[in-house]
């Protein structure tokens, strides 16, 4: 097979995978979006109201998801990644920053990403909902059994999750294939009813709307806003696919199709204002009702699979930025590194969904709470991808301060619509959002005390190397591995081993793990080793923010010459227990929910996949 007709099916092939993964979420928002737009707000059923919700709808999927996301932000990957933590590395790395324009950036980024744990917490309850509230259109007796069924099929969910999604996911694609086809066909039908609707490609319809209703179509923009949620899961799964892939499958098929199937709403809207109750179910013929309920359940959990696996990817990112501490992360696949399943998220997720789905009961309230987050994200990644326009594309002050602006007034036109929502339930992914990062930014500032505590303790590991030479204690057979986080001083599990056991291996290993502002570190980088004295070793190993963090397949991978034999090496680690106190360092009850974070993490031998048997664990106290 020749080398172009290879490359075209694995395009192929990249594509018809993005389709099953990256476009589940905003595939699904014609699910609810314009029923919310005109029955949440009880706007009039005119044909001017019509062309220009359909109108501010279409603008928004070109300007904001395709010439913003898709055309412009996707160019913005770091090393071929994406996502809001990967545009912070990335500006990390471009611009020189001082010491407080590089906190408030930070602070940017990790705003965005709590921002994203609001967002998965509404999405997948929001989406399985309205897909099974479809029953209720052909059996009205069924709706009691609604809110039951869409717990079910949540829970389910989350229970297979340790299984991987590996075996489903092949079947990913081809379905939201079908699903996206049924939508472009029964909007075309639609549209042939009404076929007036399109006109509302010419945005004089959208600002005809804003001129005739004024303050009350900012309001209204809140729910519009429902039609783009998913957006940024276009720029942060660019890794997976590659930003060609995914471009030409949004140009190509799924834009299209959404703009038929909200188009077809609408002509359906005008022909039958009774229609509003269910306007996507009743698009589809009386007979199709029922496959059409099959159809978006499935479609709805592909998404709702999506936003989960996200999760664990942003969960495990911020783990390795030093940003919250090590979690219990389990790799569901042999072959693929990014497959990941971390239960401490996978549970907490699955409780808040429930809670949810009892506490809200529908998607129409669901939907007051919906968008904030994801607004809020899309103003954060405006201002982060505006210094990348700056820093590392260079186009001037001029024209990346146009650029910001012309995408900062839509973002934040779409953010003040939804912030009107916070009372009504708003407030949930606020509050989320705010937990989140009051927890990533305790974390960080804990780490950064305790490291201080531990340099101002330290010997410094030169002298203390040379003081060992010149009077050596017993020497034992094997390798001993000493992990710290501060290279320069001599590790306290080291000082502790000689106090009790009074004893130093043949070969010790002072190991240094650092994480580099890039989503891989290459191989050939990975592992760098600095030989101190006759015996004794300084070992740094590098990952990415996204790298699968195995410590003794690094280990015996070295190229450096010397031979790690796992059954004859053992690692050292000192656990500190971490006491509050008045005084310097964080508030008190900072401190005390740092400590309690510390005291639930994981143990490092299961997140450096270190074997059990080979670990010795050291304690020692330590006040903040």
């Amino acid at each position: 097979m020749n080398e172009p007709h290879q490359a075209h099916r694995n395009t192929r092939a990249l594509a018809l995978g993005a389709l099953g993964v990256v476009f589940g979420d905003i595939g699904t928002s014609p699910l609810y979006t314009m029923k919310e737009v005109f029955g949440g707000h009880h706007l009039m059923l005119s044909p001017d109201n019509v062309l220009g919700i359909l109108s501010l709808i279409f603008w928004e999927l070109i300007l904001v998801v395709s010439v913003k996301y898709v055309l412009i932000m996707m160019r913005a990957d770091n090393k071929g990644e994406g996502g809001i933590l990967a545009l912070l590395a990335l500006v990390q790395g471009q611009a020189p920053l001082a010491s407080r324009s590089r906190l408030l950036l930070m602070s940017l980024g990790f705003l965005g990403a709590s921002f994203f744990f609001g967002d998965s917490l509404i999405t997948p309850a929001i989406s399985v909902l309205s897909a099974v509230e479809g029953l209720q259109i052909g059996a009205p007796a069924l709706h009691p059994f609604i809110e039951p069924l869409a717990l079910g099929i949540l829970v389910g969910l989350f229970v297979i999750q340790r299984q991987g999604t590996a075996a489903i996911g092949t079947l990913f694609g081809p379905l939201m294939l079908i699903w996206f086809g049924v939508l472009g066909l029964l909007g075309a039908l639609g549209i042939a009813r009404h076929p007036q609707v399109i006109e509302a490609v010419l945005p004089i319809h959208a600002l005809h709307f804003f001129a005739s209703h004024g303050t009350a179509s900012l309001l209204i923009l809140g729910a519009v806003v429902l039609a783009i949620t998913g957006a940024e899961a276009l720029y942060a799964d660019m890794g997976h696919f590659g930003r060609r892939p995914i471009q030409r499958v949004w140009f190509a098929y799924v834009l299209p199709t959404l703009v038929l199937n909200y188009f077809g709403q609408g002509a359906l809207l005008l022909a039958e204002p009774g229609a509003l109750r269910n306007p996507f179910y009743l698009l589809a013929p009386g007979w199709a009702l029922y496959p059409m309920i099959g159809l978006a359940t499935a479609a709805t959990v592909i998404a709702s699979q999506a936003v989960i696996s996200g999760a664990f990817s942003v969960t495990r990112q911020v783990i390795q930025m030093g940003y919250a501490p090590r979690l219990v992360i389990r790799h569901t696949s042999a072959t693929e590194a990014g497959q990941i399943y971390i239960p401490f998220v996978n549970w907490t997720l699955a409780t808040g969904i429930a809670l949810l789905v009892l506490g809200f009961r529908n998607s129409g309230n669901l939907a007051a709470a919906y968008g904030i987050a994801v607004t809020g994200t899309f103003v954060i990644s405006t201002l982060l991808v505006g210094m990348v326009m700056r820093v590392r594309w260079d186009l001037g002050p001029t024209l990346t301060l146009a650029g910001v602006a012309a995408f900062l007034v839509i973002d934040l036109a779409f953010f003040g619509a939804n912030a009107a929502k916070i009372p009504d339930g708003g407030w949930l992914p606020l509050l989320v959002a705010l937990v989140v990062f009051t927890l990533l930014v305790t974390w960080k500032r804990g780490r950064e005390i305790v490291l201080q505590r531990l340099q101002e303790n330290a010997q410094p590991l030169a002298p203390f190397v040379e003081m060992l030479l010149a009077y050596p204690p017993l020497r034992v057979p094997g390798t001993a591995v000493f992990m710290t986080a501060d290279a320069r001083g001599a590790p306290s599990a080291l000082l502790h081993n000689l106090k009790h056991n009074k004893v130093l291996h043949e070969r010790v290993v002072i190991l240094n793990v650092r994480y580099a502002e890039v989503p891989f570190v290459p191989p050939e980088r990975r592992l760098e080793m600095t030989r101190l004295a006759e015996g004794f070793y300084h070992v740094v190993i590098r990952y990415g923010f996204m790298d699968d963090v195995d410590i003794p397949r690094a280990l015996a991978e070295c190229p450096c010459g010397m031979q790690f034999e796992l059954m004859d090496t053992t690692f050292f680690f000192s656990r500190e227990n971490v006491i509050p106190t008045r005084g310097e360092g964080m508030m008190l009850w900072r401190e005390h929910l740092f400590a309690t974070m510390a005291r639930n993490a994981a143990s490092p031998m299961t997140f450096f996949r270190i074997p059990a048997n080979r670990v010795v664990e050291l304690g020692a106290q330590l006040e903040i």
